[in-house]
């Protein structure tokens, strides 16, 4: 089951995640920008192909939806552990963004961590990863043909526009 939220952003109920998919619900997603140490890099992924959306695109957010009775906050950590391996790490909250592009209705809740230990991708989700710079980065995500997924493009937009403008 995971957390139905309104358009404004706050919990209404919940649904299972095909029901939520099929109608399009307001859902929400904790997300997680892994930074390198010295905040020079960020580690992107990819997708595995049969991925319910954006399979085999690429993404700089580990993260995933929230489930019913998690806060957005819990499933930032739940998600960085399982699909990188992450833990017990802090998590600075940065912003929430809107991703609107029907049938994809989504609140993301997005936090950043400091990170230079290894990397363990869940086989299930992640095919590949690797550190890449924040320069590059922002190639990649200000060209709309590179295979950034749309919703993560939107919030790396956003976050270079407050952090590093």
């Amino acid at each position: 089951m995971v957390a139905v939220y309104d358009e404004r952003g706050g919990v209404a109920s919940s649904a299972t995640r095909a029901e939520m998919r099929a109608r399009g619900l307001w859902h929400a997603a904790g997300e997680v920008l892994v930074r390198s140490g010295d905040g020079g890099s960020v580690y992107v992924h990819r997708r595995s192909p049969d991925k319910d959306v954006f399979g085999g695109l690429w993404d700089c957010w580990a993260g995933g939806v929230v489930a019913a009775g998690e806060t957005p906050r819990e499933c930032a950590f739940r998600e960085l552990a399982e699909e990188l391996g992450v833990r017990d790490v802090p998590l600075t909250p940065l912003f929430t963004h809107v991703f609107e592009q029907p049938p994809h209705r989504c609140h993301n809740f997005c936090f950043e961590v400091l990170w230079d230990g290894p990397v363990t991708h869940q086989p299930e989700e992640i095919v590949d990863g690797h550190w890449l710079p924040l320069a590059e980065l922002r190639k990649w995500a200000q060209d709309p043909e590179s295979p950034l997924i749309p919703d993560g493009r939107r919030g790396i937009l956003e976050w270079f526009r407050r952090y590093y403008p």
